[in-house]
C-alpha cells in the first residue's frame, strides 16, 4: 500500500490484526498474456455503454485521501460501493460520496457483492498480507480486481491471485500509478527508445522517517519493511527504464539504530540488480532518512526525477534541460485506464505479471541480504508491456 498516515481507528486496527488489452495475444506473441490480464471483458461489465463502478476495499489513509477524490475527477469509471470493518465510516462514506446502504459491505458479508451489478471493480487497499485472500475472493465474485502493490508479501500469494482472475475470466492490475505520471512515462520514453543511447546505469533511492509503531513495522502484516513499501518504487523505476528485468540482486541490511522500532522488519536495505546486457542499477530504502530520486546514466546523457516517487509536483530534468510537464492526477488516470481496458479491452499496463515480477524481485533480494550472496533470478516469460504501448493506452485516457 502508498505511504499513508497511520490511522487511529483502534476498531478497525483490531479487526484486522483478527483475521489471522487490444485482443492481443497474437500481437505480443506470448501465450501468458491471458494469465496476466484476464481472458476476456467479463465479470459485471457488458458491451453496452456503461461506466464501471468501484468498491474500495479498505478505508484508511490512502483510500481516504487519493483514491476517493481521484474518483471524482475519473472519466471512465466511477465510485459505487465501499468495503469497511469500522462502521463509523458507513455513514460518513455514504454522506460523502452518495453511496447507497445496498453497496456498503464488511468484511463477514463480502462475498455476496457478487450479486452487485453496480460494482463492476473491486480495488484492495488493505494492509499487504490481506491483498491475497481479498483478491481472489473478489475475483472469485467475478468482479475484476486492482490490487496496491505490493501486490502479495510472497511469490507464492502473487501466483494464486493471477489463477484466480484467469480461472474466473476477471481482469487484474497492481496498483502501479506511476505508469501513468508524464515524467516517468519520459523516463521510460528515454531509456526503452535509447533517445541518448544505451542506458550504463541506474542510481534510485525511496526513503523517509519513520519513527511510530505501525502495521508496517510488523512483518506478518507488511510482509517486509521499506523494501516492500517504498523500495518497490525504486526496483519499478529501474525496470521501466531499461525496458529489461534483472537476472541477479545483491543486497545489504542497513544499521539498525532504532530496535525499539526494527525489531521484525529491516530499517535500511541498499542492493544492486544486474540486467542481461550487463549493466547495473544501484538502489537504497530506508525508514530512517530521506530521499526520493530515480537518476538514469546513458551513453550520450543523462536524465534524473527528484522528486520521483510524490503522488503530486514530480520534477525530471535531462542534459538538454527541464522537463515540461503539467502535473497530473496518477490515481484518476490509473483507474480510468484500468476501467478502458474493460471497456475497450485495451491493454492493462501494470499487469498481474509485473505484480509478481516484483515479488520474485523483492524475495531474492532478501534472500541475499540473509545470505551475504548474490542470487539470480529467472524472469522470463511473464508479459509486461513495454514503451510503446505505453504510450498508445496513455493517449486514450
Amino acid at each position: 500500500m502508498e505511504n499513508q498516515k497511520q490511522s487511529k481507528d483502534t476498531d478497525r486496527r483490531t479487526f484486522l490484526k483478527n483475521l489471522g488489452i487490444i485482443s492481443a495475444a497474437g500481437f505480443f506473441g506470448t501465450g501468458i498474456l491471458n494469465t496476466a490480464c484476464g481472458a476476456s471483458t467479463s465479470g459485471n461489465t457488458n458491451g453496452n455503454n456503461k461506466i464501471p463502478g468501484i468498491a474500495l476495499v479498505g478505508l484508511g489513509g490512502y483510500a481516504t485521501g487519493q483514491l476517493a477524490p481521484a474518483l471524482q475527477e475519473t472519466k471512465h469509471c466511477k465510485l459505487t460501493g465501499i468495503v469497511t470493518g469500522t462502521p463509523a465510516k458507513e455513514e460518513q462514506w455514504m454522506k460523502k460520496y452518495n453511496i447507497p446502504r445496498k453497496n456498503v459491505y464488511n468484511y463477514n458479508n463480502f462475498d455476496s457483492i457478487a450479486d452487485n451489478d453496480d460494482i463492476d471493480i473491486i480495488y484492495i487497499v488493505l494492509p499487504n498480507s490481506m491483498h491475497a485472500e481479498y483478491s481472489i475472493r473478489a475475483a472469485k465474485a467475478g468482479k475484476h480486481v486492482i490490487c496496491e502493490k505490493p501486490m502479495t508479501t510472497t511469490v507464492e500469494d502473487a501466483r494464486a491471485i493471477i489463477k484466480a482472475c484467469k480461472e474466473n475470466n476477471v481482469k487484474l492490475s497492481v496498483g502501479y500509478r506511476l505508469h501513468f505520471e508524464p515524467h516517468h512515462l519520459r523516463a521510460m520514453e528515454l531509456g526503452q527508445t535509447e533517445e541518448m543511447g544505451k542506458v550504463l546505469n541506474t542510481d534510485a533511492a525511496f526513503s523517509f522517517v519513520l519513527n511510530n509503531k505501525s502495521w508496517r513495522l510488523d512483518k506478518q502484516m507488511a510482509g517486509g519493511g521499506p523494501l516492500m513499501d517504498i523500495g518497490i518504487y525504486t526496483i519499478q523505476g529501474a525496470c521501466y527504464t531499461k525496458g529489461q528485468w534483472p537476472v541477479e540482486v545483491e543486497a545489504r541490511y542497513g544499521e539498525v539504530t532504532k530496535p525499539e522500532l526494527f525489531n521484525s522488519v529491516e530499517q535500511s536495505i541498499s542492493f544492486t540488480l544486474k540486467y542481461p546486457d550487463g549493466t547495473t542499477s544501484k538502489h537504497n530504502t530506508s525508514y530512517a532518512d530521506n530521499a526520493n530520486y530515480l537518476k538514469t546514466t546513458a551513453e550520450n546523457g543523462w536524465w534524473e526525477l527528484k522528486p520521483a516517487y510524490n503522488y503530486s509536483h514530480i520534477s525530471g530534468t535531462t542534459t538538454e534541460g527541464e522537463m515540461n510537464f503539467s502535473n497530473v492526477n496518477q490515481q484518476a488516470r490509473q483507474m480510468d485506464a484500468f476501467a478502458l481496458s474493460i471497456i475497450r479491452d485495451t491493454p492493462i499496463l501494470a499487469t498481474g505479471d509485473m505484480g509478481l515480477r516484483d515479488m520474485m524481485i523483492l524475495e531474492a533480494i532478501y534472500q541475499s541480504a540473509d545470505t551475504e550472496k548474490p542470487v539470480s533470478l529467472d524472469l522470463s516469460g511473464l508479459y509486461i508491456p513495454r514503451y510503446n504501448i505505453h504510450h498508445e493506452v496513455n493517449k486514450l485516457i
